[in-house]
């Protein structure tokens, strides 16, 4: 043995108890202390409390605790994960494991976000607190609407998408006698061919064909050819108030958690420069989409059914007249 590796085992008996001894380090956990963390969820609701949260008021709950690590929409900032989105994207070759997407059991939320967030204080939630904020991440994934509230009577009723995709692990039965007998060494192929290479093929968007399209679809935008009616502009203004959170408009407005949407009437989507677009919209985009008066006015009945996908998480606006108004004073912002 080394006198480096000698000198270190000798530090070592030193440093340890001997058999026996307590080093009267901490100290037995209160009852109180370990109630706090004996809590988990059955998948069939067996766990939960007694309690109640609607999505309106986990949308608060969310933006005031969740949404400086996770996003606005669930999209989530930097290397933080995404808990919203990647419905159908598990089978290809960037698949996108979110709440929605991936996860089998309802109860995993609720279980994790009461036990775990939000991140630095953990448990600070209460049980109501926490459906509410399970409510909105369903919301978010497109599985319940903006007047839902999840509570322990209805929560073992919703199934998530993919929890017919977990099955039991039956590895030792299936691949484990696959690995385990004799590797073939006679009647080999004589010549090896090579059939694919380690790469990814045919991900990278066709910029040619993106910009034709986006240059095809600016020659058929609408163009103003009369002022808008004045009363009806000062009505979309004020209307607009419901947008502001998210979205600015006029001289000095930048991006914030939406784009600016000065000159998106009448103007190809996805344009604004420096905003990050979600892939939805993105691929609209790609596709000529034109935000004339009617596409305008289907995206802010239901942005989500006009675009799936999205990570707009604004429900809708129901009242055609305030529709029209809005989209009215958007066209005095066209360039």
């Amino acid at each position: 043995m080394s006198r480096f590796l000698k000198t270190v085992a000798a530090a070592l008996m030193l440093a340890s108890p001997a058999a026996g001894e307590k080093l009267g380090l901490g100290r037995a956990a209160l009852p109180e202390e370990i109630a706090a963390w004996d809590f988990d969820v059955r998948p069939d609701g067996v766990g939960l409390p007694v309690g109640s949260g609607d999505v309106m008021t986990g949308e608060t709950l969310y933006v005031e605790s969740c949404a400086s690590c996770h996003g606005d929409f669930g999209e989530a900032v930097g290397r933080w994960p995404v808990v919203a989105g990647g419905q159908g994207s598990l089978t290809g070759q960037r698949p996108v494991k979110t709440v929605g997407s991936y996860w089998p059991y309802l109860s995993t939320v609720y279980d994790y976000v009461h036990r775990a967030m939000p991140f630095g204080a953990a448990g600070s939630l209460s049980d109501d607190e926490v459906y509410a904020v399970t409510a909105y991440l369903l919301y978010l994934n497109d599985l319940v609407d903006e007047d839902f509230t999840l509570s322990n009577e209805n929560f073992a009723e919703l199934q998530m998408p993919n929890a017919a995709a977990f099955y039991m692990d039956d590895r030792d039965g299936t691949e484990l006698p696959a690995f385990t007998v004799e590797p073939c060494m006679e009647n080999c192929k004589a010549a090896v061919e090579i059939t694919a290479r380690a790469a990814v093929i045919d991900v990278t968007p066709d910029e040619t064909a993106a910009r034709e399209a986006r240059e095809a679809a600016a020659q058929e935008a609408p163009t103003q050819t009369a002022a808008p009616d004045p009363e009806l502009v000062a009505q979309g203004e004020r209307a607009f108030r419901q947008c502001q959170a998210c979205h600015k408009l006029g001289e000095g407005a930048r991006n914030g958690t939406g784009p600016v949407l000065n000159g998106v009437y009448g103007a190809p989507a996805a344009q604004v420069e420096g905003f990050r677009y979600s892939p939805a919209i993105i691929e609209m985009a790609e596709s000529g989409l034109v935000w004339t008066p009617e596409q305008l006015d289907a995206f802010l009945t239901k942005p989500r059914d006009f675009l799936p996908g999205t990570r707009m998480s604004y429900a809708g606006m129901r009242k055609e007249e305030d529709r029209a108004a809005i989209i009215a004073y958007l066209a005095t912002f066209a360039e």
